[in-house]
């Protein structure tokens, strides 16, 4: 068939359709929506900062609505989802296992995530939790009590956490759910019975599926973000052959000089969106570890929005503050917001909101963006959203308006 050719519009539109974004949901979730959703975008991120809803479950938010946060948990401790280093760790769909197992085979390759120094050096501490397990059954870190007179940071973990943690990687472990989000470890036989190694496929077809799994998801891929989602390693999947195959189309973007590349379960929708018969109509705000935005240089070139996370900056060199949401109006990342759920005082916190450079205010971009924060607001359980700053400063008095006298407050 002929190339496509798509306006840079028209891309963030199958962009958005390919990963529940383009409209508003008309129905109220259902637990299955949850792995459908997560099927749909191939992994989901897991972080646990929580000054909002915790990533995951913010992400599903975006693409769902109002929903319960336990089915993501019953997902995995029924079996139907499983955590590993995907894209980094990530809840993924249990059928893409298989996918992933070559990883666990070769933990030496996964840096920072496994030591085999440790393995090596604490080889009898290791079996020893091992043991533990097997022993006692599902456990958690805190069922170790700590001994070496550590705090407990990051870098800080006792030692039965980080054997815990490379028994992961290794995949002698699977996370079998968790409680308070807390990960409790099990046996990979206990978790995944159903699972041996004669199931596993050769490399070059775990390359391949891997690549038409991105592609998929994202709707449309230049060839230099497919390696980011699932962080494949060199050699790459080789595009123009799973073109050749039928697998992919090839397609162009106005404006930019290399091919994009569509799967071709996306063919329709790809060619309604070169039509110009996909609008995007969804405001909401983003997780940081949204697929949407996680790969900083796709963000920008697909949406020209320049996005770094600071919550690990020292404070005084924030630009935008802790853990700043992109906020997404009907298909462009208008601006970003700073914000905090102040739960038991029942405030939801806008630090700052910021516009994009560019961004016209608007009635009507107000009514949209203040629509979300408050459905945000509401689904954190926050009755007040308190708008402390805001820029440009005008938007500040046109928000508050428009989310209602007697639900925002304007910082004194």
């Amino acid at each position: 068939m002929t190339e496509l050719i798509l306006s840079q519009s028209s891309a963030r539109a199958l962009h958005l359709a390919a990963q529940g974004m383009l409209q508003p949901r008309r129905r109220k979730a259902a637990k299955v929506d949850v792995l459908e959703a997560i099927v749909r975008m191939g992994v989901l991120q897991i972080d646990t900062i929580s000054v909002v809803a915790r990533s995951p479950y913010l992400v599903l938010w975006s693409r769902l609505g109002d929903y319960d946060q336990d089915w993501l948990g019953e997902h995995l401790a029924e079996g139907a989802l499983f955590e590993y280093w995907a894209h980094e760790a990530c809840f993924v769909p249990i059928d893409d296992y298989r996918l992933l197992r070559h990883r666990m085979l070769d933990p030496s390759a996964m840096g920072w995530k496994y030591s085999a120094t440790w393995m090596r050096e604490r080889a009898a501490e290791v079996q020893a939790v091992l043991a533990h397990i097997r022993q006692h059954g599902p456990t958690r870190s805190s069922d170790f009590e700590r001994t070496d007179g550590q705090s407990g940071g990051w870098w800080e973990w006792k030692p039965e956490k980080r054997s815990l943690e490379v028994l992961f990687t290794s995949g002698a472990l699977m996370i079998a759910k968790r409680h308070n989000f807390q990960r409790i470890y099990d046996l990979a036989e206990r978790v995944h019975p159903s699972w041996d190694d004669t199931q596993l496929p050769p490399m070059e077809e775990t390359r391949r599926h891997l690549a038409l799994k991105a592609v998929r998801a994202m709707g449309l891929a230049r060839a230099g973000w497919v390696p980011d989602y699932y962080r494949t390693r060199r050699p790459h999947a080789d595009l123009e052959a799973l073109v050749a195959d039928g697998s992919l189309l090839r397609a162009r973007v106005q404006g930019w000089d290399d091919a994009v590349y569509i799967h071709a379960e996306h063919q329709a929708l790809a060619e309604q969106a070169a039509a110009g018969a996909l609008t995007p109509t969804l405001t909401s705000l983003l997780s940081p570890f949204d697929p949407i935005v996680w790969d900083r240089r796709r963000a920008l070139e697909l949406f020209n929005f320049d996005y770094r996370l600071e919550c690990y900056t020292p404070a005084p060199k924030r630009r935008y503050g802790y853990f700043v949401l992109p906020i997404l109006r009907r298909g462009v990342l208008v601006g970003r917001v700073d914000a905090k759920a102040h739960r038991r005082e029942g405030v939801f916190e806008l630090k700052l909101i910021e516009l994009e450079a560019g961004v016209r205010l608007s009635e009507r971009l107000v009514a949209d963006i203040a629509l979300a924060v408050r459905r945000c607001a509401n689904w954190h359980g926050c009755a007040q959203v308190l708008v402390t700053r805001a820029v440009p400063e005008s938007l500040e008095g046109w928000l508050v308006a428009a989310l209602g006298q007697g639900d925002a407050e304007q910082a004194a």
